[in-house]
């Protein structure tokens, strides 16, 4: 006989109230519970709890996942399915405001691109206000992947985030009006330290500016608007029914409350949410979205509490890149939601195709150049790694005593349980065939610079492995615009004397540019080659190397980020704080000095592609908000 545990349901993990359908919770006046005093129940919808104060299930904590339900049709202040819940991804928006995380407007559609792959229902392109680069990234992604549909109808919808004003809403809508699926998403402050010190407002002045702008955006043609009160987590709640309210009113789909400063408390925030549902005339008539910072460490344990409570959209970012500490990440939601969804989150579920989360996450660090943690929950290189005697004789047993997740429902293949074994014999079509298992959709230009990429490894390697592929893609795919190109190489170094280095670049009109120099050892003075080549004096932040595999032929990945000496030095809008622009660059190979100088030459071409823009450039410059 299966064993079993018992577990009380006063020990659910969330205490505030459930719902009493699927979907609603019961009208303001027969609900309410004091801040002070949370009720204790737990996270399902009351139609499934027993009259019994415990709840047997199975000891099993990571049963299989049920076959993925099918995606609701999209309607912007509902959703058909009370269980459903939508993933609104912030990465291309919050999580490029991470210092160094600066995208070009190709980077930002290929993520866009991939995003879409993943299946998010949202995809919160920018901030088309801030600046011309913004402006045009987000109509390319509302013009091609807002128009994307797949054999099912689905198509992700676009948004342009703005602050409550006529000018930043009409440049939303010029941006995103071509998606066949547009929002705006439009935000204010409503905290008392914000109104005070930021907004230097009254309560009375902010709300008829978010009830006027919000009906703006509505008079413009979109029909999908999201209001936030920014920093709702210190907000007064009878001041936050209140505007929430009066914007459903002026007709807001989706109801967005932040925990702008990741300040509450998981219970806390689960208590704001069922607060607002009981609270706030006409909610359900919207959608009520999270929007959790990270700076306790506890955006994910906020963001389920959230949903636990009643909102059924999610804003979370890939490897949960942003603001500070970053914010909820897409891939713990998800796959928490996953895993427990049916029998402890009361049958939530997603639309999320988990299998190119681990794609996700590569494309996201590549491009942005923040590399995530080993330990990282799901993505991280540890997160399946068993190193431990005990655990490893465990896993050897069976996989279930120590993996809650199946490396494979995320992507990720394991070196050692690969079907294909790649070495120098293996051709074109196995080697395409992998890299489409491996989430990769190449155009042959792309596939055929890999392949002789990949029979140069094999030729020094026995095998090759995932990672190595996986390094390869990011150093041939995630690069930015061609200024200039590495041709060819030449170091000396060593303890007979000084480290010398040639270096041969081509530039964007084809003609070959050589110099040499001397450093402190043969990164040093490649760099140094380089800079005379470029003639871009830059400041060098960041270096950093890792070995993607193990052994003394491992391909190597090297991450640097660099300031131009003389910095474009601009202002943010919004705090009169002064900004310096950092980019960053990656680059893989065998040998690691080729490694580093590609690096520097990504960050380089990146750089020089945002000095070309800046060069024509009519609208300010780009901001970081957080909403």
């Amino acid at each position: 006989m299966a064993s079993s545990i018992l577990i009380s349901s006063k020990f659910s993990p969330f205490h505030f109230p459930s719902p009493k359908s699927s979907l609603f919770l019961p009208s303001p006046t027969s609900l309410h519970f004091p801040s002070s005093n949370p009720p204790h129940f737990p996270c399902f919808p009351s139609k499934s709890l027993p009259k019994a104060k415990s709840l047997l299930i199975s000891s099993s904590l990571a049963p299989t996942p049920p076959t993925p339900l099918r995606r609701p049709l999209y309607i912007p202040n509902h959703i058909p399915d009370p269980n459903y819940v939508r993933i609104f991804d912030t990465t291309l928006r919050d999580g490029e405001q991470s210092p160094g995380a600066t995208l070009t407007s190709k980077e930002k559609l290929d993520i866009a691109r991939q995003l879409a792959k993943l299946g998010v229902d949202i995809i919160e392109a920018g901030f088309p206000a801030a600046s011309k680069d913004d402006f045009e990234a987000v109509t390319a992604i509302a013009k091609e992947v807002g128009n994307a549909e797949d054999e099912n109808g689905y198509v992700p919808v676009v948004c342009g985030l703005s602050r409550c004003n006529e000018n930043d809403i009409k440049a939303a809508w010029e941006a995103v009006k071509y998606a066949k699926r547009p929002r705006i998403h439009t935000f204010i402050a409503t905290s008392g330290i914000h109104l005070e010190y930021k907004l230097r407002k009254s309560k009375e002045e902010v709300l008829d500016i978010a009830r006027s702008m919000v009906r703006f955006a509505r008079s413009l043609g979109c029909n999908d608007v999201e209001f936030s009160p920014e920093d709702a987590g210190r907000s007064d709640r009878e001041f936050l029914y209140e505007i929430l309210g009066e914007v459903i009113k002026a007709g807001a789909t989706t109801l967005n409350i932040p925990d702008t400063v990741g300040i509450t408390m998981p219970s806390e925030f689960g208590q704001l949410i069922a607060d607002i549902k009981a609270n706030t005339p006409g909610i359900e008539n919207v959608i009520i979205s999270t929007h959790c910072q990270n700076d306790l460490g506890l955006s994910t344990a906020n963001t389920l509490a959230g949903a636990c409570a009643g909102a059924r959209q999610v804003e979370v970012t890939i490897n949960g890149i942003g603001e500070r500490a970053g914010n909820a990440s897409l891939e713990e939601v998800v796959m928490a939601i996953k895993c427990r969804g049916e029998h402890v989150l009361g049958g939530l579920y997603t639309g999320i195709n988990t299998q190119h989360i681990v794609m996700s996450s590569k494309m996201v660090e590549d491009y942005t150049g923040l590399h995530i943690q080993p330990h990282k929950a799901i993505v991280g290189a540890n997160a399946f790694a068993h190193e431990s005697g005990i655990h490893q004789d465990g896993m050897l047993k069976h996989k279930g005593t120590y993996e809650i997740i199946s490396p494979e429902d995320i992507g990720l293949e394991r070196s050692n349980e690969a079907g294909i074994v790649l070495g120098k014999l293996s051709g074109r079509h196995a080697l395409k065939d992998r890299l489409k298992e491996l989430g990769y959709e190449l155009d042959d230009e792309q596939l055929g610079n890999i392949f002789w990429r990949f029979k140069a490894v094999a030729e020094q390697k026995k095998r090759v492995i995932d990672a190595d592929l996986i390094a390869l893609v990011s150093d041939e795919v995630f690069q930015p615009e061609v200024v200039w190109k590495l041709h060819d190489l030449q170091v000396t170094c060593g303890t007979l004397g000084l480290s010398t280095a040639t270096v041969k670049l081509i530039g964007a009109d084809g003609e070959e540019h050589v110099a040499c120099s001397v450093g402190t050892g043969p990164v040093d003075s490649a760099y140094k080659a380089i800079d005379l080549i470029t003639k871009e004096p830059v400041t060098l932040l960041e270096y950093s190397m890792n070995a993607v595999t193990e052994g003394i032929d491992a391909i190597a990945t090297t991450r640097v980020l660099i300031r131009a000496e003389k910095s474009r030095i601009s202002t943010n809008i919004l705090t009169g704080e002064i900004v310096q622009r950092t980019f960053s660059g990656n680059g893989a190979g065998m040998d690691i000095v080729v490694s580093s100088v590609k690096a520097y030459i990504g960050a380089l071409n990146k750089m020089l592609g945002f000095k070309e823009q800046y060069q024509t450039k009519t609208s300010i410059e780009r901001t970081p908000v957080s909403a």
